[in-house]
């Protein structure tokens, strides 16, 4: 599942794939675990206090089902600390991710696959929510009516007004036992997980069923299932929690939490370094390590499982043959452009060579390590192909110069930085390369899907470490006039290999089958070379050392999300 994030605004509406403590100067931990402690063993959480945090971005609306809600600040503000859920995402003692069962549940959930796929939740009987009203396995049964009512919805621009398209083939959700969901899938559902946990959530049923959830919820709500509640949203300004008073699980110390929002880099800098907040998010931008050092402050970056990926039209030419793809992964220095990027925001942080990072744990493969910068193979490869080089050092052949075209986002200093080394780098290989910096709303909503590009610089923010990549690579996903453009195979790669394997990860519930199988499609991927990954995105928060409690990185909920056991030092 995917997800959007810091600024790709309809990447992830798109993706539909349902679409970061440490000791002040700056240390960097990248095995440090979600839940890392900023409080010593001895000291007591006192009790109070209301404290003003940094916000870069906010949604366009609180319905968290609809397409509105994609952008992923609203999870880490409000959706992560209100939304029951059965599963939580967190980082393990090595950096991986993992899923645990939430507080919502008394246990695991008991799943058998035969004669077809069911999941028992056993609910805490426990769980309220925030009037008193018992969290039901009805909940349940409604948030899958809400998800599948939604299924076959388009708005005006022709995408599913569901960020995730529906239910993924779910039979029937059970509720005759208020204290035990029990799913039934028509199929094999491997990310099973996603669907009540790290991606919706669960919603109340008492209080939506019958009305207008989507206006219900647009503009934010008043009950809670979670330990927070949402005071009010004003928008463009802030968002303000304050403890959920029926919560069930350890309450909140802190009185509340606004989340100011701060959508400039050097204004937000200078709000953490003032005080005016205590604590922030920062996307991973060039100049984020000014941050480092500051006394009073902790800085922390770890690698998270968002990563940025050239991205070509395999069927735009000359991206359309195999080896000039390849001579083109041969001419980049990867490891170069990270290391300019973010090396001085994360000291340890290295290339990716899967389209997954390390943070996926057992998934993630060096599949592309192969890719160095090596002119000579980039000379084999093209004349390979019959291109020669001309007067002015450019790869030509049939009177045709080898121009390619990379498209981006505008106003991000991070994408026009590796854009012009990749420009320069392409350049010294023989490759004409152009630079066109479009509204995201023209490259995701109009030039991806229509296929209207020869390559692209952009990001996948995952919304867990699950393995399924189908939407992005499988022949049925890519964009036709049938499916109304609204396949995600934007690069228009065509593989019975990548089918098999990555359909296999999609209907197998056996990990290992589903591990190797990843694997074999990264393999696959790379003697392709659809696209190119090339950086991980490092997870950076910086706080006040006022602030105390377990503070830490949840690459999936964001930071935020155990702020009920945070505190205020006195």
């Amino acid at each position: 599942m995917r997800r959007q994030r810091r600024g790709i605004s309809l990447l992830c509406l798109l993706f539909t794939f349902v679409l970061f403590a440490a000791a002040c100067g700056g240390k960097s931990n990248n095995n440090a675990a979600s839940s890392g402690s900023n409080a010593s063993s001895s000291e007591t959480p006192t009790e109070g206090g209301d404290v003003t945090f940094a916000a870069e971005q906010e949604g366009d609306c609180m319905d968290w089902i609809a397409s509105c809600a994609g952008a992923a600040w609203g999870v880490y503000t409000v959706q992560a600390n209100t939304i029951p859920r059965s599963f939580d995402f967190n980082l393990d003692k090595d950096g991986k991710g993992v899923y645990t069962p939430s507080i919502l549940l008394s246990g695991e959930p008991k799943l058998t696959t035969t004669p077809n796929q069911t999941v028992e939740y056993d609910i805490n009987p426990a769980a309220v929510w925030s009037d008193g009203e018992p969290i039901t396995s009805h909940d349940y049964k409604y948030t899958w009516e809400q998800l599948a009512s939604c299924q076959d919805l388009y708005d005006s621009t022709g995408y599913k007004d569901c960020s995730n398209g529906g239910a993924p083939e779910v039979a029937s959700v059970d509720d005759t036992d208020p204290h035990k969901a029990i799913v039934t899938w028509t199929k094999p559902y491997a990310d099973w997980k996603d669907l009540f946990g790290a991606f919706y959530g669960i919603l109340p049923a008492h209080l939506l069923e019958g009305k207008d959830r989507a206006a219900a919820m647009k503009d934010g709500y008043t009950f809670s299932g979670g330990p927070w509640m949402l005071d009010h949203w004003t928008k463009g300004v802030e968002t303000k929690l304050v403890p959920n008073p029926k919560y069930w699980g350890k309450k909140p110390h802190l009185s509340s939490v606004t989340f100011k929002l701060i959508t400039d880099t050097a204004a937000e800098q200078q709000a953490v370094k003032s005080g005016q907040v205590s604590f922030a998010y920062p996307q991973a931008q060039p100049g984020q390590e000014a941050l480092k050092g500051t006394a009073g402050l902790t800085f922390d970056a770890v690698t998270g499982i968002s990563y940025e990926a050239l991205w070509f039209n395999t069927s735009s030419a000359p991206l359309d043959d195999v080896k000039v793809r390849q001579a083109v992964a041969f001419a980049i220095d990867r490891g170069a452009i990270v290391d300019q990027l973010f090396k001085p925001v994360q000291a340890d942080i290295k290339q990716i060579d899967s389209f997954a990072t390390p943070t996926f744990g057992d998934a993630y493969t060096e599949s592309f390590s192969k890719y160095k910068k090596d002119l000579t193979q980039v000379t084999t490869l093209m004349t390979g192909a019959g291109w020669t080089k001309d007067s002015s050092g450019l790869w030509a052949k049939g009177g045709t110069t080898a121009k390619i075209e990379i498209k981006t986002t505008t106003n991000n200093k991070r994408r026009e930085l590796t854009l012009q080394i990749l420009q320069s780098q392409l350049k010294e290989a023989g490759f004409d390369v152009t630079l066109t910096f479009e509204k995201s709303s023209v490259l995701f909503g109009q030039d991806g899907p229509q296929g209207n590009f020869q390559a692209a610089l952009f990001a996948q923010t995952p919304s867990s470490n699950d393995p399924a990549q189908c939407s992005t690579w499988c022949s049925k996903s890519i964009p036709t006039e049938a499916n109304g453009n609204s396949g995600t195979n934007w690069y228009r790669i065509n593989d019975s290999q990548l089918d098999t394997a990555f359909t296999a990860i999609d209907t197998s519930l056996d990990d290992k089958v589903r591990i190797d199988n990843f694997h074999k499609g990264q393999d696959r991927l790379a003697e392709l070379v659809p696209a190119l990954p090339v950086d991980p995105f490092p997870d950076i928060i910086v706080y006040s050392d006022k602030i105390g409690g377990p503070v830490g990185h949840n690459p999936a909920f964001g930071p935020f999300y155990n702020m009920n056991e945070w505190f205020l030092r006195k």
